[in-house]
């Protein structure tokens, strides 16, 4: 299936999805590491991206060529178990030599943080991973957030969002990336999904418009149930 700027391949269930992402990330970086030596690849958090990591296990995946940045982190300790960054490292196989680039939500400057990673991150990122909330909103770019109008800034803080302060990339950012990969399964991401590939602008979703995108997700995102 395809619509403007975005191929969509739907899959059976979430757990096909999250393969299917897997296999799709795993080609990304292999052609990216025969291009110019490294795969440089951000995560968004959430239950589907650790599924599909646990997939990258069946794949051949350049670990050793590979880092990984956070695309969004709620703001909080190293031990928090609702932090992103802790889905993440359990998900990733035992041992995994790839670089971890975690998000510095447990600066006492939060904005001087921003800046900090913003400085750490390449000039373009190969891949990133996005996620669709049932509000439309990807990464931490939430419906109605000043974060949404910043434009001279690769990362930023956003307001309160269920109860939590957020550090996200920016669409600047996003624009710069070689290509979007997005994983959207449930029937709770149905409508969402929808506004999405009609490029509704009422949604924060639809404001990444990067070339290259390819969205994996389930029959009930599709609405195919």
């Amino acid at each position: 299936m395809t619509h403007p700027g975005v191929r969509v391949e739907v899959l059976p269930d979430a757990a096909a999805a999250a393969s299917a992402a897997a296999a799709e990330m795993a080609l990304r970086a292999r052609e990216a590491v025969a291009d110019h030596g490294s795969f440089t690849l951000a995560l968004s958090g959430g239950r589907s991206p650790w599924l599909m990591l646990a997939d990258l296990a069946d794949h051949d995946m350049p670990w050793a060529q590979t880092s990984i940045y956070q695309v969004d982190e709620r703001i909080g300790p190293a031990d928090d178990p609702l932090r992103n960054l802790t889905g993440l490292r359990r998900a990733l196989p035992p041992g995994c030599p790839a670089r971890v680039v975690p998000m510095p939500v447990e600066a006492d400057d939060l904005l001087a943080a921003c800046e900090d990673y913003a400085a750490a991150l390449p000039a373009t990122l190969d891949l990133v991973q996005l996620g669709l909330g049932s509000d439309g909103h990807t990464a931490s770019l939430i419906p109605g957030d000043p974060v949404l109008d910043v434009t001279d800034r690769d990362v930023a803080l956003t307001g309160v969002y269920q109860d939590r302060r957020r550090m996200t990339v920016t669409y600047p950012c996003l624009a710069r990336a070689g290509a979007i990969l997005w994983l959207v399964t449930g029937s709770e991401k149905r409508a969402a999904l929808a506004q999405q590939l009609a490029r509704d602008p009422g949604i924060p979703a639809s404001g990444v418009t990067v070339t290259d995108q390819v969205l994996f997700c389930d029959a009930e995102a599709a609405g195919r149930t």
